[in-house]
């Protein structure tokens, strides 16, 4: 396995670049002669930059800026989003599309189930951050330079159906290559279920009777069960391998904190993730986050909790998609009234999801009940879709824009700050290169946004 990791991410990640801005740093010389797993090895080395992103950490307001605190604040025109295009979906498209899919790579059907999980998540991705995206007509390579936006409630319908295909073809015998799950299927089949899970959730204000169906179907066919289960892409103790934040910080650059949101919750509450997240100041070896987006000078770093030892070392995992998260999920589709049990199988699940993020962040489940037992922690049914969203937001640390689209669809935490007089935005601008390379299919898809091509525009399941 370590051999494989070297093979293929030597001179394509964390070289001199920083493959987590928004237009993900892709190797431009992917072999064509790969076989189907290869392909999809090289597209699994950009998931870190879906989970550790500088810019999905601001936009959930996890870490501030000290160096340069206006870079905490929001971005101003478009995002790019070529390079998810450009790279990975390319590499699963050509894996989709192969005729002679090597069978010593693994079972085709499995091969092609974990190509269409890999897609599935990376378009769920893109489509919420943006909205309206290039899908049904994307990746034809140069059979289509200008393709149509589709709208996201079809997008997501689609991919519903691309994770029951996986799930139901998924036969025994695992992969090679699978620089994630080390070929094990079983775990795949949990993660495409997750993701499905996940995804209905997202439907709970905008079409909660295809949420529920889609949740309920996701549960029969088998979700994560522990932690063991998690979608999580493991850094190597290697300078080429190399965790993102690891290169920044070693360089000596003390450029984020925690920020006083974060801060502020957790330690009153003494909660045991906090000594992980974070570090004690130097001045007073107390907790301190910064206020996020800040402009009134350069912060003093000494007087602020900076980026956690475990969380900048060279090894740190990513964490993608967790069975913690799925706990939360099953909390509060029971609070909802999504699956039987009320009150008494959400406190369950929501209970276990906080239990297992303390385990999967710190290594044991210590603090685990004194945590749950602290007031306003501890489940209420009259609080409990705040609590679940707060615990949620908390557990995905490091996993801003997922954070940010809980946060979007929720409400939770309630008390994100304005950056420099603005609001926290709700989607990513198109890229600007769109209104001119593909004019008429984006002013097409700005005409659908609500809100237009801003900010603070809509995407579809984002309803109040």
């Amino acid at each position: 396995m370590k051999k494989l990791y070297i093979l293929l991410l030597s001179g394509v990640l964390l070289g001199g670049c920083n493959n987590f801005d928004d237009d993900i740093n892709i190797t431009p010389n992917a072999p064509s002669a790969s076989s189907g797993m290869q392909l999809l090895a090289n597209a699994m080395l950009s998931l870190p930059g879906l989970g550790s992103s500088p810019q999905g950490e601001f936009m959930a307001q996890y870490l501030a800026e000290t160096q340069y605190p206006t870079a905490s604040l929001y971005p101003t025109g478009g995002t790019s989003f070529y390079g998810l295009y450009q790279g990975p979906l390319m590499n699963i498209e050509e894996t989709l599309k192969s005729q002679d899919l090597n069978t010593l790579q693994g079972p085709i059907a499995n091969q092609l189930a974990v190509a269409k999980i890999l897609k599935a998540y990376y378009f769920w991705h893109i489509t919420d951050r943006w909205g309206d995206v290039p899908y049904s007509q994307a990746l034809q390579g140069n059979a289509n330079f200008t393709p149509a936006y589709d709208t996201q409630e079809s997008i997501y319908n689609s991919l519903f159906v691309l994770l029951k295909e996986a799930n139901d073809q998924i036969v025994p015998g695992n992969v090679t290559n699978d620089i994630i799950y080390n070929g094990d299927m079983t775990k795949w089949k949990k993660l495409g279920n997750t993701i499905r899970l996940l995804m209905a959730l997202r439907l709970s204000n905008v079409n909660p009777t295809k949420g529920k169906a889609e949740f309920n179907a996701a549960l029969t066919d088998g979700i994560m069960t522990s932690n063991a289960d998690s979608f999580v892409f493991k850094h190597l103790l290697d300078a080429n391998n190399q965790n993102y934040w690891y290169g920044e910080v070693s360089r000596g650059r003390e450029w984020w904190a925690l920020t006083q949101t974060l801060v502020d919750y957790m330690k009153p509450v003494e909660d045991p993730r906090l000594l992980v997240y974070g570090q004690p100041t130097k001045t007073t070896k107390e907790y301190v986050g910064l206020p996020f987006g800040t402009t009134a000078g350069m912060p003093n770093t000494s007087s602020y909790s900076l980026l956690g030892t475990a969380i900048f070392a060279q090894n740190a995992p990513v964490y993608l998609v967790t069975y913690a998260q799925a706990l939360f999920a099953k909390a509060e589709a029971a609070k909802l009234g999504w699956i039987d049990g009320g009150d008494a199988e959400a406190k369950i699940n929501y209970d276990l999801a906080v239990q297992n993020s303390i385990l999967q962040w710190t290594g044991s489940t210590n603090g685990a009940s004194a945590l749950l037992a602290q007031p306003g922690i501890a489940y209420d049914p009259a609080n409990a879709l705040q609590q679940i969203g707060n615990q949620r937001y908390v557990h995905l640390f490091m996993n801003g824009y997922e954070a940010w689209a809980e946060w979007r669809r929720t409400g939770y935490p309630n008390n994100l700050v304005p950056s420099g007089g603005n609001a926290v935005p709700t989607r990513n601008m198109y890229p600007s290169d769109e209104a001119f390379l593909n004019a008429a299919n984006y002013n097409a898809a700005v005409q659908r946004l609500n809100g237009g091509d801003t900010l603070y525009g809509k995407v579809w399941w984002d309803k109040d």
